[in-house]
């Protein structure tokens, strides 16, 4: 938990010297908790004192970095229980599972059917991050070839999943540079993958049935060396997991309790696709900092990517297009002219439509700060002046042939009003979406 002013000012030494260029002492501790000044401007400060306020400067949750890279994953340094407090700045990494058993065929078209799993939605790339490679044949030649097979046929990041630290620590080792992630599966063999993730400076996520034994085993790891941890609580079902995941953020965060103080890794173990996808997403709402899947479909994994693109979107800022002139398939002189405004959803799901209508169209995005078409009328962001002067200041009028514009049903209140403002003949359209292929097929 940070500290407050008052907080760092009783640790601080209270001689109002004026050496670090402020009146007091109490100011220097203001611009201290407020990030305004560094620790190192107090020239007088003990050493247990610096050792406690660089401690309580540190972020609740430990920041994590798999891989490297443009592909690297970056995870945990979350400083709020609820989004709308702030917003969670890490998204979860969506990582699949191939396991070095399978048949060699099946490992390759797994591997095709991953690098596929690329979206794009509102304008915003969505993919999946991460491939886990589990060694359950058991047998370390097997898992250190299928980790090379992926690493080659992959970008993205990889996590080593053995209950064998040499065969994890070769496996790492021959694709060095790609920083995997190594699991270690059991608190006995510990010490074994403590010392593999040293030596190669490797993330490592600890497994445990508590968090006691959580707890204890990140302090086992952090006081050998490995300042990197994720943990991964194992076969305790899905509501027992997410109550453990937000004790474990609300001790991190609320009662800085440092040994909790991790990213979470989550498997799910659901075998039915719709069974995992709800888990799958159930994690990512709920503190997980990595979700593995084995379903690799399609129609599952993209829905749990629009969910975290959600979550982890800023809750005060809308997802926003540039407000600008649009052109939707071969237009001419004498297409119709849509106006809508900058709230991404509101922008493609309208484009969408048009572009199913098959009748090229200018859409004309005017600045409602994210907002949508009744939200942005309502805080007077949408209004027939700020639309008249988009038009003008877009050039559409030395466009288009016409001076016809076409206005979202739900604000044709706006239509008389437009029309004396900007000089153009209004049509009200739709108010649905869904009815904009059939008005502009019927559009003159």
């Amino acid at each position: 938990m940070a500290l407050t002013g008052l907080d760092i000012y009783k640790l601080l030494p209270k001689t109002n010297c004026k050496e670090c260029g402020f009146a007091t002492c109490l100011a220097f501790a203001m611009a201290l908790a407020q990030k305004k000044v560094s620790l190192d401007k107090c020239p007088s400060i003990t050493a247990q004192a610096k050792e406690a306020l660089e401690s309580a400067a540190q972020p609740p949750v430990k920041l994590v970095t798999i891989g490297a890279g443009d592909k690297k994953i970056e995870i945990g340094n979350e400083t709020v229980i609820y989004r709308h407090e702030q917003k969670f700045y890490h998204q979860a990494a969506i990582g699949l599972l191939i396991e070095d058993s399978s048949a060699q065929d099946r490992i390759d078209k797994a591997i095709a059917e991953i690098k596929g799993l690329e979206f794009e939605r509102v304008g915003q790339k969505i993919a999946v991050n991460l491939i886990c490679v589990r060694n359950s044949s058991g047998v370390k030649d097997k898992f250190v070839s299928t980790v090379k097979k992926v690493a080659a046929g992959s970008d993205l990041c990889i996590a080593l999943d053995s209950i064998d630290a040499a065969a994890a620590l070769e496996a790492a080792r021959s694709i060095r540079g790609r920083r995997p992630l190594v699991i270690c599966r059991n608190m006995k063999i510990l010490p074994e993958f403590v010392k593999a993730a040293r030596e190669e400076n490797l993330p490592l996520a600890v497994s445990a049935s508590t968090l006691e034994e959580a707890a204890q085993a990140t302090d086992i790891a952090k006081r050998s060396g490995v300042d990197e941890i994720i943990i991964n609580l194992d076969g305790n079902g899905l509501a027992k997991t997410i109550q453990d995941f937000t004790y474990a953020r609300r001790a991190a965060l609320k009662k800085n309790f440092r040994a909790l103080g991790y990213p979470f890794l989550a498997f799910t173990s659901q075998a039915e696709p719709h069974l995992e996808l709800a888990e799958a997403v159930s994690y990512v709402l709920k503190y997980a900092g990595i979700v593995i899947m084995k379903n690799r479909d399609k129609d599952f994994i993209f829905p749990l990517l629009v969910a975290r693109q959600d979550i982890y979107q800023d809750p005060q800022k809308p997802v926003q297009v540039e407000p600008k002139i649009y052109e939707v398939g071969k237009v001419t002189k004498d297409s119709p002219v849509a106006v809508t405004t900058n709230f991404s959803i509101t922008y493609f799901t309208v484009a969408a439509e048009v572009e199913s209508s098959k009748v090229p169209t200018y859409i004309v995005v005017c600045d409602s700060e994210g907002m949508s078409v009744l939200t942005a009328w309502a805080a007077e962001k949408f209004t027939a002046e700020q639309i008249a002067d988009t038009l003008k200041k877009s050039g559409i009028e030395g466009i288009v042939s016409h001076k016809k514009i076409i206005i979202p049903g739900y604000v044709s209140v706006l239509s008389g009003k437009l029309e004396e403002v900007s000089g153009w003949k209004v049509s009200v359209g739709p108010r649905e979406a869904s009815g904009i292929p059939n008005y502009l097929r019927n559009w003159k």
